[in-house]
This record gives C-alpha cells, structure tokens and sequence, in this order.
C-alpha cells in the first residue's frame, strides 16, 4: 500500500512564513542562558526580599500590570489552555503587523523581547565582528556577545551631564566591521533619548553587512519617531517590541523581532520554536486593540515621573533627563552604599553601572511607592554610608557572570 504524501507544514496548522521557527536546525548555542532584566535586578539585589514586601523600584516593572481588559483576556483563555492554539501567533503578529502598515512576514513573536535580542547578536558577531553599545548601556547583549566569541565596544553617552544620548559617530567609528550596533531607545538605564536624525544617520552610515539593533522596549513612553520605517524600507535593521513595559506584562512574556524575513530566518536559527503561553497571546492581542491604552499609560507614568524628576532637582541631586520609565540619580557617594542602605528600609532601587559608579538607577514606580522612596531617599543621604555594603548574593545567584562586581 502507497501512502499519500503529507505536507507537514499544511498539516501543522502553522502558516508557511512561521515554520522555520519551528524546522531550523537547532544551534549549538540555543541553550545559552537567556539574560533578562529581571536576572540583572535580582543579581543586584542586596538578598532575597519577600516580593510582597518592600517597594521594588529596580527592574523597571511597570506596577500597573495588564490593563483589565487583558486580564479578562486571560481569564476567559484558561479554560482553553489544555490546546497549544498555535495559529493565535498568527492572529496577534498579524494585528501588530496591519496596524504599522508591515508585512506580516517581518515580524516574528517571542516570549518577551530577550530571546530576539540575544538571538541578534548570536547570529551577526564574532571574532571578527564585535558588537558595538553605548555606556552605559543595556547589559544583556555584551552577554550574548560574550557567547559569540565576540569583542565588545563600549562606547561612552554623548554629553553624559546633559542629554546623555548616544554617540552615534562615535559608535561607528568604533569598529570598521561591527556585526551589531546596538541602539537602546530610550536608552536603559538612562531614560534618554537619541534623536531620529542621529539614528537615521546610523542606519545610513552602518557598514553593508553590520546589522543595527534597535531596542524599543521603551518607545511607548516618550514622544520620539519610531523606528519601524526601516524595516519596510528593507535596511539591515531589527526592531525589538515588547509588552513588559508600558502594557504591565513583564511577567507574561510577549514580544517581537520587526525586521527582513531574511534577517529573521537567521536569528531563528538559536530558538523561538516553542509555541507561545495562550494567556500572554490573548492579553498581548487585547492590549493592542485598546485604542486609547498607550496615551494613559504614558500619562500615568510620565506624570509620577516629571513629579519625582522636579523633587530630587529641588533637593539639589542631578537626574539624567528621562523620557522613559526610569533614570539615572546622581548621589555623590558610591552608589553601592546607596543601594545597600535603601535596602535596608525595603526600597530596593536599580543596580550600578561600572561607567557611573556614583549612580543608581531608579524605576518609576506608582505615586505612593514614589513618595515612599523620597521619604527614603531623603533620610539615607542624610546619613553616613561610608563602608554600608550589601549582604553577599545566596546560592547560585552569586555565580550569575553577569553581575557587576563592585
């Protein structure tokens, strides 16, 4: 007996533009831990805190979580959850993809924005071509580049005591062959951001064969041009999206790579196989049809924000000038000890980045947990620290290589 011959693509129920994700030969590096902002704030973290005490103003967690409607979204999904109800990936990039005016094949939904980030670099670095970021910058990619064999290029913000943005010609001066240039948009852990023209000039002036990353895992809080035209002029550029920050679903996982269906086959390469949680699908495809969420959020949250912005500078402490959901402050003493004593009243602020010793990085939070942290603040810089360090990491946490040792 002749068996007929199946297609395994139009059996599977996934769309033709999607099944490489789940056919490409795995990659050797596709088990590689995948560094996370979260991972980065516990790392930091003086020692376990209960998470349901405290005030954790250190991961830029958006406190509001998903809007009610995307709670409701998931709620109604649960009942379902015994299917994998993979053709709903389709249904949600498609969405996304009609309201940017993209094809549909150039982008590609992951668990969060880290696995793209990560992947990117994997597949454009190595020995040969190093990946180039700003300082300080956004940690997780000079981790993948470590992975990748490849040299990281740290390049110092431009104008650090102003509008500390990146320096973008000196970024391409860096290297005459990078295989990534990473731009983050607003930036992390600065809350600033690079002019359009500066990125415009990037893209423009980037080597043929370099590939620009822009993360825009912040875009919706600020007022800048988004960087989406570029993918649908077909340039050597990906785009990172995410829901954990301004949609409140850091802990539902749901984001995407915008770029050439040419640049996404190769990422997909090191993962993004696995079918995405239904929940994160159904709360990702509501948040985008709540036509007014955005603007609220961004009102929400740049409000808290300028208000905390407006207090420290009456204080008499320097911030960087933040259009995002967290900034840079100035404390004049080592930031560790700052840290350390914060801790101590469980406000547990953002870590220290190595270019900025004296900084820390705050998230904006609620108001209440803003007003809480002023109170705070304001009693520890009273105070001295001088010698205050934090507790030593526990267990494996203290293994992690990407902590900062300070």
């Amino acid at each position: 007996m002749t068996l007929p011959v199946v297609d395994p693509i139009a059996c599977s129920g996934i769309s033709r533009r999607n099944f490489f994700r789940f056919a490409a030969g795995a990659s050797a590096l596709a088990s590689m831990p995948i560094l996370t902002e979260a991972h980065l704030a516990l790392a930091q973290r003086p020692h376990f805190a209960d998470p349901n005490k405290g005030i954790h103003i250190d991961a830029n967690e958006n406190p509001l979580g998903p809007c009610p409607a995307a709670r409701q979204a998931m709620i109604d999904i649960v009942p379902r959850g015994g299917r994998y109800l993979m053709e709903m990936e389709d249904e949600v990039t498609s969405l996304f993809a009609s309201q940017e005016g993209l094809d549909p094949q150039s982008v590609m939904a992951f668990a969060g924005s880290s696995e793209p980030l990560h992947y990117t670099v994997l597949t454009f670095t190595d020995k040969s071509k190093p990946l180039v970021v700003a300082d300080p910058g956004y940690e997780a990619p000079m981790w993948a580049a470590k992975v990748a064999g490849a040299e990281v290029l740290k390049v110092p913000l431009a104008d650090p005591k102003g509008a500390a943005s990146h320096d973008i010609k000196a970024m391409l001066a860096a290297s005459s062959t990078p295989g990534v240039i990473y731009i983050c948009n607003p930036n992390n852990p600065t809350g600033t951001c690079t002019p359009r023209s500066d990125i415009e000039y990037a893209v423009a002036n980037a080597p043929k064969d370099t590939t620009v990353l822009i993360d825009e895992a912040y875009i919706h809080l600020c007022e800048q041009p988004r960087s989406l035209d570029f993918v649908k002029e077909g340039k050597n550029v990906i785009v990172l999206r995410t829901f954990s920050k301004l949609y409140g679903m850091a802990g539902i996982r749901m984001g995407f790579a915008v770029g050439r269906p040419d640049l996404l086959k190769q990422i997909s390469v090191h993962g993004g196989f696995n079918s995405l949680p239904i929940t994160a699908l159904a709360a990702a495809k509501t948040s985008l049809s709540e036509s007014t969420l955005v603007a609220e959020r961004k009102k929400i949250i740049g409000g808290v924000r300028t208000e905390t912005l407006a207090w420290l500078k009456s204080e008499g402490h320097a911030t960087t000038p933040s259009e995002s959901n967290c900034f840079m402050l100035e404390t004049g003493r080592p930031g560790k000890e700052v840290l350390a004593a914060m801790a101590a009243k469980e406000i547990y602020i953002g870590r220290i980045w190595p270019a900025w010793p004296t900084q820390v990085r705050i998230t904006v939070g609620t108001q209440d947990e803003m007003l809480a942290f002023r109170k705070a603040f304001k009693e520890v810089m009273a105070t001295n620290t001088a010698g205050l360090v934090a507790p030593p990491l526990p267990g494996r946490l203290a293994e992690f290589p990407f902590t900062h040792k300070s």
